[in-house]
């Protein structure tokens, strides 16, 4: 096949990259920066362009392009994860909808995040809460909630009758890349601040990099499926756990715990936020499931093995 990625530079980006060339497909990628190569093509991100025509006789498109979460949650830096969401998608779907040959299908990147904070039974697709509305946690919580939502609708309300379109609800996806988010909780491990955080009931929802890949080309394959699919693996746990496992695969001895104020001072010099560690997901891939997938890594355990050596 030939994949065209918007917004595929990133850590997901070169997931899906190397997974899908690994599997003997093509991939296009559309950045907003750097220079152009034979893969690599240039975008804004906005408006329609000479990119538009590599989207034209492609097999699919999957659009991951928007601002990282992984910042403080300003007003300037909500406003631009929302709008290089909305605006990006948006474009996407006009590329698509002008083109003679359409991909056959359009994946598109969502959010675990769109389901409320809970500490009771998980959400799948069909059961899950919509979250923005839950007591006692954050307004500003409500906003990623809010991108999720106009994500997924600007899909939706794109007008291509001869694409078929999957939004993907994706949690925290785990591969050993540098600067991703299991990088980043290995070397704080590693410095003895893998401990639970805030009591460290809140679920934590994954999936490791090599079932996502298989996922998006199960996806791709059955073409029968369309609509909102959870990617994340069978096997949620509790923050407190996923720091014991993590501590337990690196050797680290020491894990101290942090209370929720200092998760928020901690926060300020990683310069991210609090609702990435605070919020309780608790996510679980009900479609795919059913669908009849099966999980390599369904397990915290068995994927810190394999990242571990890695």
């Amino acid at each position: 096949m030939k994949i065209v990625i918007p917004g595929g530079t990133g850590q997901v980006g070169k997931v899906l990259r190397r997974g899908l060339e690994a599997a003997g497909h093509e991939v296009i990628l559309l950045s907003r920066s750097g220079q152009e190569t034979g893969s690599v093509l240039y975008w804004d991100g906005r408006t329609l362009g000479d990119w538009a025509r590599a989207l034209d006789g492609a097999d699919a498109v999957i659009n991951l392009a928007g601002r990282s979460v992984n910042c403080r949650y300003t007003a300037e830096n909500m406003k631009a994860m929302m709008d290089s969401r909305v605006d990006s998608t948006r474009v996407v779907g006009e590329a698509i909808a002008q083109a003679e040959n359409p991909p056959r299908t359009w994946l598109q990147m969502s959010t675990a995040t769109i389901y409320a904070h809970t500490f009771g039974p998980a959400h799948d697709e069909a059961t899950g809460v919509i979250g923005g509305q839950e007591p006692g946690v954050p307004d500003y919580w409500g906003y990623s909630v809010e991108i999720g939502q106009a994500w997924e609708r600007t899909q939706a309300e794109a007008e291509t009758p001869q694409t078929r379109k999957i939004a993907l609800r994706t949690a925290m996806v785990m591969s050993p890349d540098s600067e991703g988010i299991f990088d980043v909780l290995r070397g704080l491990t590693r410095w003895g601040l893998g401990g639970s955080i805030a009591g460290g009931k809140q679920y934590v929802s994954w999936i490791h990099e090599h079932d996502l890949v298989r996922a998006v080309l199960f996806l791709l394959e059955q073409e029968e499926h369309e609509g909102v699919f959870n990617l994340a693996s069978p096997g949620p746990l509790s923050q407190r756990e996923f720091q014991a496992l993590l501590r337990q695969a690196t050797g680290a001895w020491i894990g101290l715990p942090a209370t929720r104020w200092m998760a928020t001072i901690g926060a300020v010099f990683m310069r991210t936020d609090t609702e990435l560690i605070l919020k309780s997901r608790r996510v679980v891939p009900g479609r795919l499931l059913e669908a009849g997938f099966g999980f390599d890594y369904p397990d915290w355990e068995g994927a810190l093995a394999e990242l571990v050596a890695r």
